[in-house]
């Protein structure tokens, strides 16, 4: 991996959980901002979920699933949760700090990760990585010649614990529903 990246990589998660624990206190959460926040979430954790299943890290070039459409589904989707967390919390200084967050660390992820990708694979991840956007999806899938036709495999699902974003969804969704109506 290129220096520079490695450092914002491995801290992004644990980050996250604190700018997590911020969201909550600073939240003030109304039930219409709940119920969309809610919504945009699931979309978010369901690309999730599918891009998991077509993921083989490091041993084969995801092309299959979502990765037909965007190069990088997991960190959309773990865009859309955040973007839904964040329309919960109904701050706008909460919309502003979660976009420098997200985009101040994953798109330098994105890059260190695209570098590794090709050193991994080469040609076959240049081709696929000239027709598939980086981060927004295309409408169409990728067909290139290194496209693969991977079906969703449910062992990946759990053997990369995706579950537990769905659980994590379901935690902070309890906590913002208890600061709404319990702490005002």
């Amino acid at each position: 991996m290129r220096k520079g990246g490695t450092w914002i990589q491995r801290w992004r998660v644990p980050f996250g959980f604190l700018s997590a624990a911020l969201f909550v206190l600073l939240a003030r959460p109304r039930p219409l901002t709940l119920v969309v926040g809610a919504a945009i979430s699931l979309v978010g954790l369901a690309l999730r979920a599918w891009a998991a299943g077509h993921i083989h890290k490091n041993d084969r070039l995801a092309t299959s699933g979502p990765y037909a459409y965007t190069r990088n589904p997991l960190y959309l989707g773990s865009f859309l949760l955040g973007l839904g967390f964040t329309v919960a919390a109904y701050r706008w200084e909460l919309a502003l700090l979660f976009a420098i967050l997200f985009f101040g660390i994953y798109f330098p992820v994105m890059r260190v990760e695209s570098a590794t990708l090709e050193g991994l694979f080469g040609d076959s991840f240049r081709q696929y990585a000239q027709q598939v956007p980086l981060f927004l999806p295309r409408l169409s899938p990728f067909r290139g010649q290194s496209a693969n036709k991977n079906d969703f495999d449910a062992g990946l699902y759990l053997r990369y614990r995706e579950y537990r974003a769905g659980l994590g969804l379901l935690i902070a969704w309890g906590l913002l529903a208890f600061k709404m109506v319990y702490w005002k």
